[in-house]
């Protein structure tokens, strides 16, 4: 489908000596997935294997079909693993996974198909020879989950875990509105609701940086985003059933008023940080002072 591009010389552009800031485009901040080809590859190798031990007895047929379900959970595993790596890497603060998907992938991998070599040649040595080598080379392809925290230092963990609650839960009502707005099979509007995501996920992202600032946007990252929700929800249902152009408008225009208020505060959490840090800075000198020790 043809997409529209506006910019400087177009009949909607923004003219000259025109101040405002430029309108961010429909995917600013959007991501690849990171589960793509090469994790969604590992899913094939267990289709074959499950055809080839249909007419091998009944011990041939169960070895493969184990040996296919062990490889099936690992390719899972991986892809969720990289997924939760990606939204690690993402994050200032962040905790490791709780459960290293990853590595464990990399053992079931050599698992099934160290079952899957024994039903073809029974034996021990040659079943472990290829267990051990696939764990290895897996291991070495897709690499180990995040062992560490990241940017914990001097954070309240009770702050942060109140603040990992709510921010699952606005992650939560983010990707309901993505699944709903498909509905509505209107691509544009699917290109704001993605906008809308990149806004509200950079409040959700200065919250976490900072927990004291649950206090203030929690009202946005629960009600607000609830009622963006509830609204998204009844608007597909609408448009998918008739076109309704009053409804579509009325929609992006509730979006363009959320965003602009999530936008809003962070613009205020942020410049309440940087003031807090002219504080410290002006208390630290004037304790230098009185030590006598002069900045220039």
């Amino acid at each position: 489908m043809a997409q529209r591009f506006g910019g400087k010389f177009s009949p909607d552009g923004k003219p000259e000596g025109d101040d405002a800031p430029e309108p961010r485009g429909a995917y600013h901040g959007a991501k690849v997935d990171p589960a793509g080809a090469r994790a969604n590859v590992l899913f094939v190798p267990a289709i074959p294997l499950v055809f080839m031990s249909l007419n091998d007895g009944a011990i041939g047929m169960t070895l493969g079909l184990v040996a296919a379900g062990i490889l099936t959970l690992a390719a899972w595993l991986m892809r969720e693993g990289l997924r939760a790596e990606t939204a690690f890497n993402a994050r200032k603060v962040a905790r490791r996974p709780a459960f290293p998907r990853k590595m464990v992938s990399s053992v079931l991998t050599g698992i099934g198909i160290a079952i899957a070599a024994y039903k073809f040649e029974p034996g021990v040595i040659a079943p472990l020879l290829f267990g051990g080598v696939t764990t290895v080379l897996h291991g070495m392809a897709f690499g180990i989950d995040p062992l560490k925290d990241k940017g914990m230092e001097g954070i309240d963990t009770f702050q942060q875990d109140r603040v990992a609650r709510v921010v699952d839960e606005a992650e939560g009502y983010l990707a309901d509105m993505a699944d709903a707005v498909k509905r509505a099979e209107d691509r544009r509007v699917e290109a704001r609701v993605v906008q809308f995501q990149t806004t509200a996920r950079e409040l959700l992202r200065t919250v976490e940086e900072d927990p004291r600032d649950l206090t203030g946007a929690r009202k946005y990252m629960t009600v607000y985003l609830m009622g963006a929700r509830d609204a998204t929800i009844k608007f597909a249902d609408i448009y998918a059933r008739t076109p309704d152009t009053q409804a579509r408008a009325d929609y992006l225009s509730l979006l363009d008023d959320l965003e602009q208020n999530f936008a809003a505060r962070t613009r205020k959490m942020l410049q309440d940080d940087r003031s807090d840090l002219t504080v410290e800075i002006e208390v630290l000198r004037d304790r230098l002072q009185r030590e006598g020790v002069r900045l220039d």
